[in-house]
């Protein structure tokens, strides 16, 4: 169990204990990615209540940049960096391991956390039913594509000694079946959910963040070979910050 629940939620919070994670924790990523909405969810309708919506905005995107302990952030700046510029793969893999950040990092880190910032301030919820549906499907459809990016896609690092996402790996073909099933899983929920808060809304905003997750697999197969940890975080961040965007539209 150590390697499963708790390992899912050391890795991807600040809140858990952090343990030795291994297969069986990629299981858990929707149902953590969930409960990490829930608690953005109901934080955006508390503060609402006492500030406006631009406080309540940073107040979130804060929070989650604390419970997440900023790692999905340090993914979407390292793949910016190895991803973006015209380097060779090789190069890549070695920009996207080292500990400095580029001007592409900066620049993508930037304009995502405005965006993210901008639509959660221009999300109109009037119920903390739809804050919590909104919330918590989001951010359990971002952890969905990361571990069916995962075990869709080669690991970009095999036979280099490997990174931050190698304890993870499936081990199997019965792990990687029980790992698929939870991405879909996940992704089935969250669907369902954005639908029971809006229904043409909520397909968007689902279609939108599975467009963005894909979108950077894509481009990680294209310029890498496959995935790394790293480009993991970047499928979160830009999943959920396509589907907020899509959210927060004028419906």
């Amino acid at each position: 169990m150590s390697g499963g629940w708790r390992g899912a939620a050391g890795f991807l919070t600040v809140v858990a204990k952090p343990t030795s994670p291994d297969a069986r924790a990629f299981v858990w990523f929707p149902v953590v990615g969930a409960l990490l909405g829930l608690v953005l969810g109901l934080l955006w309708w508390a503060v609402g209540h006492v500030f406006g919506s631009l406080v309540v905005a940073a107040l979130v995107i804060a929070a989650d940049l604390v419970l997440s302990g900023m790692l999905h952030v340090d993914g979407l700046i390292d793949s910016a960096d190895g991803l973006l510029p015209h380097l060779e793969r090789d190069r890549r893999l070695e920009v996207m391991a080292e500990p400095g950040v580029g001007a592409f990092g900066i620049g993508v880190a930037g304009a995502v956390l405005l965006a993210r910032f901008a639509a959660v301030a221009s999300l109109a919820l009037t119920r903390i039913s739809a804050s919590l549906l909104v919330f918590g499907a989001l951010w359990c459809a971002s952890r969905s594509l990361m571990i069916l990016g995962a075990v869709g896609l080669p690991y970009a690092r095999a036979g280099e000694g490997g990174g931050l996402a190698t304890a993870f790996l499936p081990d199997g073909d019965a792990s990687k079946r029980r790992v698929t099933a939870a991405g879909f899983v996940g992704l089935g929920a969250s669907a369902v959910a954005l639908v029971a808060w809006r229904p043409v809304a909520g397909l968007a905003a689902f279609g939108a963040e599975l467009a963005g997750g894909a979108g950077v697999l894509l481009l990680a197969r294209r310029r890498i070979g496959g995935f790394t940890g790293d480009v993991l975080g970047a499928v979160g961040m830009i999943a959920e910050t396509l589907g907020l965007i899509v959210a927060a539209a004028k419906w």
